[in-house]
């Protein structure tokens, strides 16, 4: 056995924005007369699929109900929409994948 380490292979994670749609559940930490949030994340993953996972995954670990999950994409997809992403955007989208994790970066509650 060699003890020469083998060069680290290039992550194949990427960053991907995802909303998601939160119902009431006890413990959610939303707002009183809430019926619901949208909560926009930055989740890391070798594919979407694989951040929607981990997302609803964490998000269930944290006491949330999520509902439903629309994705939009890599930062380099959303850029070629046309979507405009300011440099704070891009730094959290980094954090996420220098950490591997999922960061949700904003939180809107619904009321009725």
């Amino acid at each position: 056995m060699s003890d020469e380490k083998k060069p680290k292979k290039p992550s194949r994670q990427q960053v991907f924005t995802l909303l998601v749609e939160i119902g009431r559940k006890t413990g959610d930490g939303l707002p009183a007369k809430a019926t619901g949030a949208a909560l926009m994340c930055f989740a890391s993953g070798i594919d979407e699929a694989e951040a929607v996972r981990e997302t609803v995954a964490i998000l269930k670990q944290a006491d949330t109900a999520p509902l439903d999950v629309t994705g939009y994409g890599t930062l380099a997809e959303r850029e070629a929409e046309g979507h405009e992403i300011d440099e704070e955007e891009r730094a959290l989208m980094q954090r996420a994948l220098e950490e591997n994790s999922v960061i949700v970066a904003q939180v809107t509650p619904f009321f009725d």
